[in-house]
């Protein structure tokens, strides 16, 4: 009888990893059914470009997000670190230090917080969890006093032109997240570096045991993660036309939503670049097109914490 039904329990996890792997697309397919029966503004050419736009600083968030959940972590600091840079950005620009220095300072002061989680958690062997969770409110705080708690305004004609000019009929923000998408996929399928890493999220002792520096490799995902947070919060200034110092959880939670709904284990040692870049677009159409419908803006997180736990559960057939 035992061996009768080990056979069924493989089967059925196979079939829900299976079917793990084309969640996102699936999900987005449906989405975008869903939205377009619902409403006849979602699939117009305007709608679907600044839903893109919109898409973009998500993706590049989670492309970060990407790295860390490579090598079997977790980053929950970005909701604190892009508006922590933004802020960086906001107040160096306003101080009249040139937009092209206070870019540089906001993608250091990202980079900088991503340096310090990685060393605490490479270095000091201590929980991601943790210091990333201590990440997110000393940033918040470190922002709060930056600014007293008020958005900086930053006036600028190129960021403006960031946010809404493009080459034909693409943004400069959809080439922006997707070179950086591209420059990941790059890193992680075609480099030593990206190897190691996979390699490192895989089975940390045995990586260890063949010569992998893990501690170093474990540094460069969290610091490109902090850079990510960096490249968001131009991004994001751009759009919102200011540094607005508020957490952003939202933003969080769909960074890591995006990466296992795209086929991303949690437990590491497995990537998908394309992957993430569809679950960036499932969530954000998700709340594009709640916007079109009308519904209020109080159910969002509720569907966006819905599709976290579904993106929680498929996990476990990742592993």
């Amino acid at each position: 009888m035992t061996d009768t039904q080990a056979p069924g329990r493989l089967g059925l996890d196979f079939s829900f990893a299976a079917a793990a792997r084309f969640a996102a697309p699936i999900g987005l397919g449906v989405v975008f059914l869903v939205f377009f029966i619902a409403t006849p503004d979602f699939l117009t050419t305007s709608n679907i470009s600044d839903l893109l736009v919109s898409a973009s600083i998500l993706l590049v968030l989670a492309m970060g997000q990407q790295l860390v959940v490579t090598v079997a972590g977790i980053d929950l600091s970005v909701g604190s670190n892009l508006p922590w840079s933004a802020a960086v950005l906001g107040y160096a620009y306003a101080s009249g230090w040139g937009l092209t220095v206070s870019i540089g300072l906001a993608l250091l002061a990202g980079l900088a917080v991503g340096v310090v989680n990685g060393l605490l958690v490479a270095r000091l062997n201590m929980t991601d969890f943790i210091v990333t969770l201590g990440s997110l409110s000393v940033v918040s705080g470190l922002t709060l006093l930056l600014t007293s708690g008020n958005t900086v305004p930053v006036n600028s004609d190129f960021l403006r032109g960031l946010a809404i000019d493009g080459v034909g009929p693409l943004r400069w923000f959809w080439v922006l997240a997707f070179v950086v998408a591209a420059l990941v996929g790059f890193l992680l399928y075609r480099t030593r570096t990206g190897t190691y890493l996979l390699s490192t999220g895989g089975n940390i002792e045995a990586a260890r045991g063949v010569g992998i520096h893990v501690d170093r490799i474990r540094l460069i995902a969290y610091a490109s993660s902090g850079l990510a947070c960096g490249v968001a919060a131009v991004l994001f200034v751009a759009r919102t036309g200011g540094a607005d110092p508020s957490l952003q959880t939202n933003l969080l939670l769909s960074s890591i939503a995006a990466v296992v709904l795209g086929g991303s284990s949690l437990f590491g040692g497995k990537a998908s670049v394309l992957g993430t870049v569809t679950g960036a677009l499932l969530l954000q159409s998700l709340i594009n097109g709640f916007t079109l419908v009308g519904i209020s803006q109080y159910y969002q997180p509720v569907a966006v914490g819905s599709v976290v736990l579904g993106a929680a559960f498929i996990s476990r057939f990742q592993k």
